[in-house]
């Protein structure tokens, strides 16, 4: 394969997965009006519904009584803003920074037993901890292809040096 090629597929993949961070946390700062909306027009969506009724009405509760909380949310939004301005560096440069795709890799595992545990602490039920978990497993498969990308691109450098002595 063409070493431009490669980094096209790369930064293609790469501008995908950023664009997926900034959604996810996008959607994090309107959870109220995104419960209510989905409450409204998927009312009989069994048992998410139920479960989303009751965070909808905490959700509520809390923004009339103690708004400042959601700020909370906020920063979740922020975070992943943050984490996905890392990975322009492997837009940039993905031999030099292929760190940034494995730290992204070990983050998406994390997320299993993180939902699993802290899930489990926070009463949610299983069924939402595996959606969480499907979220680091979905993840982890395009840094997956983007890091072995990557490593092919290395290959190819490595080839094109070696080249230039023969």
């Amino acid at each position: 394969m063409h070493i431009q090629q490669l980094k096209s597929q790369i930064r293609f993949l790469l501008v995908l997965f950023i664009l997926a961070l900034v959604l996810s946390g996008a959607t994090a700062m309107p959870a109220e009006t995104e419960l209510k909306f989905f409450l409204q027009h998927f009312p009989s969506l069994q048992p998410i519904s139920d479960l989303f009724a009751r965070v909808f009405a905490a959700i509520h509760i809390t923004n009339q009584n103690y708004p400042y909380l959601m700020y909370g949310y906020d920063w979740l939004a922020f975070g992943h803003f943050v984490i996905a301005v890392v990975f322009f560096g492997p837009i940039k440069d993905p031999v030099k920074n292929i760190w940034v795709i494995e730290f992204g890799m070990i983050a998406c595992v994390m997320v299993l037993p993180f939902a699993l545990i802290v899930g489990g602490f926070r009463g949610l039920p299983i069924w939402w901890r595996f959606i969480d978990c499907s979220f680091g497993i979905i993840g982890f498969i395009p840094l997956w292809i983007i890091r072995n990308k990557i490593l092919q691109l290395q290959e190819l450098y490595d080839d094109e040096k070696l080249n230039l002595f023969f």
